[in-house]
């Protein structure tokens, strides 16, 4: 519509131009309200520097037809450029160059910030930083908070084939399943809900593959993304393939406070160790201690003394005795009991 507007308003100056001074007025009028078109685009941008870039075309091109009409006077005398009948034709070309002066400067200097805006759209586009979520982390929920405490950044893509398996643990008959399924499906939703946290959901499937985890490292080999799980298998297929993955026990493991033999602790003894003599507690981060002679301490607080730490790729365990309970004991046998079938549990504590 703006432009129809423009059109009428350069038909209507053209005909009173050329109503007042006849055909020349009408040039004049036609380039006059070019320039002035030209002036109003600039100033309709929201540049302030859009603005100084057509004044200076402008200034450059009334300086060039100055300097061309000075030259072509010293080859043509005139006894009254007011009276020749070049008047008219100096002042078109005047209004010519510094028309095509300013919409020249103030174009290329579009162009160059374009060109500069569209390279970094560009990069940002190329690198969205997709971080592929997988069911053993959502289900976990440890995500939700550290994406929003600032710690992962990028977008949360969550693929379709994952909520179908999320909705299958759902459905689950295993009442654990099930409250695991819908655990998921609010930590989803709290992801969704927090605006710090950005989420997007991906219908892209691979039909001729069956297996979740063997979908998961397709889809980030083809959109080259990173993968988020608690899979230790999972993590180890996708390294192999040069997918960066990203392990919420490794991170957790990571920022727990160093443990070393002879430091003194409070843990309260929870349950009944494996063997008859030990007990079990737990550090508020998950972290397992096995207490010898703590079976009898089931449910009480006790002071402890850290004999030796283990840690694996599934996390740490600590063992310890009484303080006090200087007996000696086979701490490698204890060792081996536990290490053979212990493992983390989806929650990020340790359980065998």
């Amino acid at each position: 519509m703006l432009w129809v507007i423009r059109v009428l308003f350069i038909i209507v100056s053209i005909v009173f131009g050329t109503i007042i001074s006849g055909t020349s007025g009408g040039i004049v009028a036609f380039f006059a309200v070019a320039v002035l078109i030209g002036v109003e685009n600039c100033i309709t941008q929201s540049r302030i520097d859009g603005i100084f870039d057509c004044l200076v075309g402008l200034a450059v091109g009334f300086a060039i037809a100055g300097l061309l009409i000075y030259v072509a006077s010293r080859f043509v005398e005139l006894k009254s450029l007011s009276s020749s009948p070049f008047s008219m034709l100096f002042a078109v070309f005047t209004l010519v160059l510094g028309y095509l002066g300013m919409i020249t400067n103030y174009r290329r200097t579009g162009e160059n910030e374009s060109l500069s805006v569209g390279s970094s759209k560009q990069l940002v586009n190329s690198k969205r930083n997709y971080k592929i979520l997988d069911t053993s982390v959502i289900i976990d929920g440890r995500i939700s908070e550290i994406s929003q405490a600032g710690f992962i950044d990028g977008v949360m893509l969550i693929p379709k084939f994952v909520l179908n398996e999320l909705q299958h643990i759902a459905d689950s008959t295993d009442s654990f399943r099930r409250d695991k399924g819908r655990r998921g499906f609010e930590i989803i939703r709290s992801m969704q809900n927090d605006p710090m946290v950005e989420t997007e959901m991906i219908e892209e499937d691979f039909h001729d593959i069956r297996e979740v985890d063997a979908k998961l490292v397709q889809l980030a080999l083809k959109l080259d993304a990173k993968i988020l799980t608690n899979d230790f298998n999972l993590n180890k297929v996708a390294e192999l393939q040069g997918i960066t993955v990203l392990n919420i026990n490794q991170l957790a493991g990571s920022v727990r406070p160093n443990v070393v033999a002879g430091e003194e602790l409070m843990v309260k003894v929870t349950r009944e160790g494996k063997e008859h003599h030990q007990g079990v507690g737990y550090l508020d981060d998950g972290t397992m201690i096995v207490v010898k002679n703590g079976r009898q301490h089931v449910g009480e607080m006790v002071g402890i003394v850290v004999t030796q730490t283990l840690q694996t790729n599934a996390g740490r365990m600590i063992f310890a005795r009484l303080k006090g309970d200087e007996t000696e004991s086979d701490e490698s046998e204890d060792l081996r009991s536990y290490s053979s079938g212990w493992k983390r549990n989806s929650y990020g504590r340790s359980s065998y």
